[in-house]
């Protein structure tokens, strides 16, 4: 069998609802050169049956649990051969021509290892996409924020982010990669399960001297908190534990020990405000996550010693929490261009 340009490779979890409503256009829009594949992680709500039933022409890959994102998307990809894998949730609806601008962009330089296009949310489609937005980047602490979305902010999509640029990360909810790229250096890290693991990702290949890119020309748009609502504690445990991991395993050695010193004060400060605010469930998630991160440090200087880690473009050396809350720097194009690293 030939090697598929394109596998657009949908990981499923007790998600039938979504895959009977954005399926039929997913395939649609994918075609001629994007095959559409479903990774189901061991659901029970009839996905594989309604799967088999209503598109029979769909491969379907069982895996044989859940094991979240990261080991779904690990089985599933070691068994498709293609150029380009697109990682995406069920819960998206694409437009016409989104996998075109993006693959262009790809094929023309072959540094590229991950792209993602534009990221509009489907319940308010004039605006971006909690899950990505325009391209992702973190500040010099780790927290992650968007072109078009900074905390909870959403800018309108006003056209100022069509370009297409380098960014520190492309959003796992719709990332394309390079699948030679992908297996060869590890895919996802399957102890991260959910969350934060396509910024891990990202910044491995980054410090491998690889790109990530945008792509403003495709637009998909996206629901969000499918799997897990914003607000679910198990967010909170998943983000915290996972964003200390991506910090010790990629940042340079003159940095990580600071950086994860004062990280340990910054939660502890977060911790309180949730307990402070009701929020117990929260308190308690950070809690568990550092616990788990205590545990899981030896882990992470083992892999750490595997990796390789340099200064990278991409990181905002200021504090995006400071930027938001104390300057009122609401959107990105608020930020100082010069405090990024080039």
């Amino acid at each position: 069998m030939p090697m598929i340009k394109v596998a657009v490779v949908i990981l499923n979890y007790n998600g039938k609802s979504y895959l009977s409503k954005f399926l039929p256009g997913v395939i649609q829009h994918s075609k001629p050169f994007g095959e559409v594949i479903v990774a189901d992680n061991a659901s029970t709500d009839g996905s594989v049956d309604m799967l088999q039933t209503d598109f029979p022409d769909i491969r379907v890959i069982k895996n044989p649990s859940n094991g979240g994102f990261t080991t779904g998307y690990n089985l599933a990809l070691k068994q498709i051969e293609a150029e380009y894998f697109v990682l995406l949730n069920s819960d998206i609806e694409v437009s016409n021509r989104w996998l075109e601008p993006v693959i262009q962009l790809m094929d023309n330089d072959h540094n590229i290892a991950a792209c993602q296009p534009k990221i509009l949310s489907l319940v308010q489609p004039s605006h971006f996409e909690y899950a990505g937005a325009g391209g992702g980047f973190i500040d010099r602490f780790g927290y992650p924020f968007c072109r078009g979305r900074i905390f909870n902010h959403l800018e309108e999509d006003m056209g100022q982010y069509n370009d297409s640029r380098e960014v520190f990360w492309a959003s796992g909810a719709c990332m394309f990669v390079r699948a030679e790229l992908y297996q060869s250096h590890g895919g996802l890290d399957d102890s991260f399960f959910a969350h934060m693991e396509e910024i891990d990702y990202c910044w491995r290949l980054k410090n491998l001297g690889y790109k990530i890119m945008y792509c403003g020309e495709s637009t998909v748009f996206h629901i969000g908190g499918g799997t897990l609502p914003k607000i679910s504690a198990r967010k909170t445990y998943y983000n915290f534990r996972n964003n200390l991991s991506l910090l010790v395993k990629n940042l340079p050695a003159d940095k990580v020990i600071s950086i994860i010193i004062i990280r340990l004060f910054l939660d502890g400060a977060a911790s309180l405000k949730f307990l402070m605010q009701g929020g117990i469930s929260h308190f308690l998630a950070v809690f568990r996550a550092h616990l788990h991160f205590y545990r899981k440090l030896p882990y992470l200087m083992k892999s750490r010693k595997q990796l390789r880690q340099q200064q990278v473009s991409g990181i905002y050396n200021q504090n995006i929490a400071v930027e938001y809350f104390l300057k009122g720097k609401k959107s990105f194009t608020d930020l100082n261009d010069k405090a990024f690293s080039k």
